[in-house]
Order: C-alpha cells, then structure tokens, then sequence
C-alpha cells in the first residue's frame, strides 16, 4: 500500500535515519489456513544492505488501519540479494498486517523502513540453539537455523490453531527438536522453565533466542538473566508483539 503516511513513527524513525523502500508484491501463497507467505520485489533493499545482511534481519511494514499509520515488524524470509527479491510471512488473525496480507496479489506495493533491526553472532557459537518462539517468529526462527546448519536445536513453538502443526518450520530431525505447547496463560513460561534449565550445562556457553509477545519475552528474558545467571551476550530477546 503505496502512499501511506507514517505519523509520529515515521518522523521518530527518520530522526534515527531509518531507510525507506518500496516493495513489489510478485505473488501470494496460502501455507496454512492461518498463515499466509507473500513474495516482494525488495525496491532496492538488499543492495543497500550489502554485507550487513544477517539472520532475523527484519523491516517495518506500513499499514493503514483506520485512517491513521500502522507499523509492524516482519523478518525477510529466503532474501535473495542477485535477485533483489525476498518473502514474507504473516501469521493471520485481525488487524490490518493480515488484512493486507490476504489480499494481496502482483502488482500491489507496500512501504516499508529498516531501522532497528541487528543480530549479534554468539562467540563462543554454541553449541546448542534453545529458541523460543510463536507463529510470528517462524520466518525468524528458520533464519537463525539456517544460518547454524550444524548446530543442534531446541526449540520450544507456542501454537494456537491445529493448522499450526504444518507451520514452515525448517527442522532437520537429526539435529532439531521441537516441543510444541498450545497457547493458554503461562503454559509457554511454565514449560520452559521446566525444562530449559536442564540443557544449560554452563551459563556461559549456553545461548538463548526468543521472540514471543512483549510480557512473554519480558518473563522469560528475566528469568534467563536473573535466575539461570545467562550472561547478556548470550540471551537474545525481542517482543514481538502485545497480548490483547
């Protein structure tokens, strides 16, 4: 949705020289009933970032929800920077991201700003992935497993809809486990706490990526920190969104 205007956000994120593009929509797939993957044209992006290109790099997509901007996060899924093209993917409930999302088809444009986004690489890498994460944080997820081909996972995936046991997420079953729980209060907090501590062998070497709703992120990030001693550098949290 070309045109958009951005409000207080966007003159916030010009001030902290955040980039704008335009992106090309190419085609559209249905992976799920509740989850739907878009192909763009990335309107110059992927040469601008160059080398800075990194695991769970994400954009903010611009929306119109009511006559006023509406930003949103949304990690870029198999970018291919020769090409100029990369997808993305919306896990589908109301709002105005997964309004535009079902409809759109080649031809339609969106705005877009990277700002913010950034990734760390661990060091020492460890030598176990304990991630944690929802249907929102699948494309994210998949990057960071792709970017650590040989790395054993643990990951830990709130579900909410049945459909979400054919979510896209790229698990090799020689080195990937996944422990899926349904979304309801705390049960994502509880079982991690019950069963992460166990493959935290040193704090030290261990490392952590999640990305939840914010109160989720926050619980579990604080627990990681306080509790398990996990120094900083290897926690890597991010809200993705908040809980009505």
């Amino acid at each position: 949705m070309a045109g958009v205007g951005k409000g207080w956000e966007g003159v916030v994120l010009r001030l902290l020289r955040g980039k704008d593009f335009t992106f090309t929509v190419t085609g559209a797939e249905d992976v799920t009933k509740h989850y739907r993957r878009v192909h763009v044209t990335d309107g110059g992006l992927l040469a601008a970032a160059g080398e800075s290109l990194h695991p769970t790099m994400w954009v903010r997509l611009w929306f119109e929800s009511a006559g006023k901007p509406h930003t949103r996060a949304f990690t870029l899924v198999d970018p291919d920077q020769a090409a100029g093209t990369f997808s993305l993917e919306f896990a589908l409930h109301e709002g105005a991201a997964s309004a535009w999302a079902r409809d759109a088809k080649p031809g339609d444009t969106i705005e877009a700003t990277v700002q913010g986004t950034g990734f760390t690489a661990p060091a020492p890498e460890p030598e176990r992935l304990l991630v944690i994460g929802d249907p929102a944080s699948v494309p994210a997820i998949n990057s960071l497993l792709d970017a650590y081909p040989q790395t054993p996972a643990t990951i830990w995936l709130e579900t909410q809809h049945a459909s979400d046991a054919d979510l896209p997420v790229r698990l090799d079953p020689a080195r990937h486990e996944i422990r899926r729980v349904g979304r309801a209060g705390s049960a994502l907090v509880d079982l991690v706490k019950a069963q992460l501590p166990e493959l935290v062998a040193d704090p030290a070497s261990a490392y952590v990526w999640l990305a939840c709703d914010t109160e989720t992120t926050r619980t579990l990030t604080a627990y990681l920190r306080k509790e398990l001693a996990l120094p900083k550098q290897r926690v890597n949290g991010l809200g993705y969104w908040r809980a009505a």
